[in-house]
């Protein structure tokens, strides 16, 4: 799972190196695209990731009925979801405008969220249907997937962004196309496995799929929309913080964008780890176990914070290099983005700990179905804390882009705090009382 999610966000990591060779105007305007783009795109995906802890349990408990109601009902909440977030995304420009960022970036930015808005509907689709696979321990083959989908992006990015085999050079447009045709070419393939798989095919997830069952379908909803809300308010955060951060600068924008996408690459582990937890964790309460849930839930939250530590070191001592992957650290041209994405690397290093202890510990909650308590802690962590704090200290105390990232370290370490004593504190009620 932790290899499989790497792969997908490596889409987006290699998607800002190949812009970045287009120049910083391109950079920013990915970063602003991104900004709109991935807040509405994991909303909706969060909603949807109630599928698999209700799968998992399903699978835990011996149920193939619940298995199959919760795939089928999650595939219609995708068509809907994707059908609201495709008409958000198509006039999503306008916020751009609203909040004062420069109309030359806007115009670029415009073109690139049109272009990938067309693949938005086939990925929530291939959220769902992973979330089946994976529920019943089953990852390899959204490994194989996203993987082969990692090497079609940069293929189709080269040619479409660059006019290669008589295609026109769209520029940053091309990367929007690349990324809309890599999220149909994956939902497809993972049709035909299912369709076609021995282990797969008796929980006739895909067959007389019919219409929505409203009973089950807003069963599914209840428990989806805080885990969308909770991812909302964290990306959320990220996408505030790059609109403030375009307020100062393009420069402070680019190496805004390329710290964070160093930040998110490394996240991708304990992210990962987490779909591992939450689907250990909710086999666990559907087989009746609930040490072994507790244990499930305590070994992932370690092995998150435990990767960041590294992660972390990594970003301390070798932030050159990392930064070189994006754009030439020699050229002077480059001096102040340099300047700037190595002291965000900086702090990004601090935050990496508490964001893998928060990922984890999330995923854990999600195994319990626990998701309305966690949506509340994520709102008062990354809003009320995060926002807020960083606010202040970048235009009220003058550290600009500096303050801004350490709001980002406030508003983690308050959530890493709150759902990790959630967990104990719901996985201890639930246990006998000689067994606490």
């Amino acid at each position: 799972m932790i290899l499989a999610q790497l792969a997908h966000m490596s889409m987006t990591f290699v998607d800002t190196i190949m812009v970045g060779w287009l120049g910083t105007r391109q950079l920013a305007g990915v970063a602003l695209g991104g900004a709109v783009f991935f807040p509405v795109l994991l909303i909706t995906l969060g909603v949807l990731m109630a599928v698999g802890p209700m799968v998992a349990q399903g699978y835990g408990g011996g149920d193939r009925d619940a298995i199959r109601d919760a795939v089928r009902q999650g595939l219609w909440l995708a068509t809907l979801l994707g059908v609201v977030a495709f008409l958000a995304l198509w006039q999503g420009s306008w916020m751009l405008r609203w909040a004062g960022q420069e109309e030359e970036t806007v115009v670029l930015t415009e073109g690139y969220l049109r272009a990938i808005t067309w693949g938005v509907v086939p990925e929530l689709w291939f959220v769902v249907l992973r979330q089946f696979v994976e529920g019943l321990s089953r990852p390899r083959v959204v490994l194989i997937i996203t993987t082969a989908g990692l090497l079609l992006n940069v293929g189709a990015n080269y040619i479409l962004m660059y006019g290669k085999l008589g295609f026109p050079a769209l520029g940053l447009v091309g990367c929007g196309w690349a990324s809309a045709l890599v999220y149909w070419t994956m939902f497809l393939v993972m049709v035909l496995f299912i369709l076609k798989s021995d282990g797969l095919r008796p929980y006739r997830v895909l067959s007389r799929l019919g219409g929505p069952d409203w009973h089950r379908f807003s069963e599914v909803f209840r428990m989806g929309w805080p885990i969308g809300l909770m991812q909302g308010f964290e990306v959320g955060l990220f996408s505030a913080t790059a609109l403030l951060m375009g307020l100062l600068g393009k420069t402070a924008l680019a190496a805004h964008q390329i710290a964070l996408q160093c930040a998110s690459f490394s996240y991708m582990v304990p992210l990962g780890l987490s779909f591992a937890v939450s689907v250990r964790v909710g086999q666990a309460v559907g087989r009746k176990d609930l040490q072994g849930a507790r244990r499930a839930g305590h070994v992932g939250m370690g092995l998150g914070a435990s990767f960041m530590v590294v992660a972390a070191l990594c970003f301390w001592i070798f932030p050159r290099y990392i930064l070189s992957l994006f754009l030439g650290t020699d050229a002077s041209a480059n001096d102040e983005v340099v300047f700037h994405a190595v002291g965000f690397l900086a702090i990004a290093a601090i935050f990496q700990v508490f964001d893998g202890l928060q990922a984890t510990a999330a995923g854990a909650l999600r195994g319990l179905k626990d998701t309305r308590t966690p949506m509340i802690v994520a709102l008062i962590s990354y809003w009320i804390v995060g926002l807020s704090s960083g606010y202040l200290l970048a235009f009220q105390f003058g550290w600009q882009g500096t303050g801004l990232w350490w709001g980002l370290v406030l508003g983690l370490s308050t959530a890493a705090l709150l759902l990790s004593w959630r967990f104990n504190r719901q996985v201890r009620a639930r246990l006998p009382h000689d067994h606490r």
